[in-house]
């Protein structure tokens, strides 16, 4: 659980939700391992409606099903809309701000809980939503591995991932290509990013967050219970895949 001066995150969605006229100018600051800082889309996306989300999300949300366990679920876009049509969503982030967010919008069933914290005593799920390109949450690539084992305990049977990732390869910007080769000097994956988030005077601790490409992301899967079943494009570098498990 993040403490207060690290809760960015949740400062910043808080803010979005609670100050109407600041809402749209506020700023995301990412800041990575090499130096370099740059801002994100605004925080205010984190709260955006059905009807304003790009099409790619409502493609993807479509393969939600039965209970759903939203990791990372921020300010809970994904998780209210699931609530309202229906469904029974678990929604987790280790942002204690961004829960109490999610609670005011009146989300149900919302936890303090990291991805590392996940275990049986959830219960079981049908479907994990890891969009908000949440498939970085695995950090690196035996931190996918292990936590797919997890996940894979807590699904049922036709349990399904929705994963949402960036091929980060997908740029000729040499700040970024540069990081991707120190990455792999130091034995790193290209796009396992070591950063922090930063807004006014808050600072989440350094954390790793894992882009991959589809060819890195069945590499990933190889060997495990799961396999891309389909991938959902958004005409650009982003790009959601449903991960079903294998049939035995």
């Amino acid at each position: 659980m993040l403490k207060d001066h690290q809760d960015a995150f949740g400062h910043e969605m808080f803010d979005c939700l609670t100050d109407e006229k600041r809402r749209n100018y506020i700023v995301e600051i990412v800041e990575r391992d090499d130096g370099n800082i740059e801002p994100t889309g605004g925080p205010v996306r984190y709260l955006s409606e059905y009807k304003k989300w790009p099409s790619y999300y409502k493609k993807a949300i479509k393969y939600a099903r039965g209970r759903v366990l939203d990791i990372g679920c921020g300010a809970g876009r994904h998780a209210v809309y699931l609530q309202e049509k229906g469904l029974d969503v678990v929604a987790i982030d280790n942002s204690p701000l961004a829960i109490e967010v999610c609670k005011q919008r009146g989300l149900k069933d919302a936890r303090v809980l990291s991805i590392n914290q996940i275990s049986s005593k959830l219960g079981v799920f049908d479907a994990v939503l890891m969009m908000g390109s949440n498939f970085g949450l695995f950090g690196s690539f035996d931190g996918a591995r292990r936590l797919l084992k997890k996940l894979d305990k807590v699904t049922s049977r036709k349990g399904r991932i929705i994963a949402e990732t960036l091929d980060i390869y997908q740029t000729d910007n040499p700040d970024h290509l540069s990081y991707h080769e120190l990455n792999r000097k130091r034995g790193r994956m290209g796009g396992q990013v070591r950063m922090r988030v930063r807004y006014k005077k808050y600072a989440t601790p350094w954390f790793d967050y894992l882009m991959v490409s589809k060819e890195e992301m069945e590499i990933i899967l190889r060997g495990t219970d799961w396999c891309v079943s389909k991938y959902i494009e958004s005409g650009g570098p982003v790009y959601i895949a449903v991960i079903e498990k294998k049939k035995k």
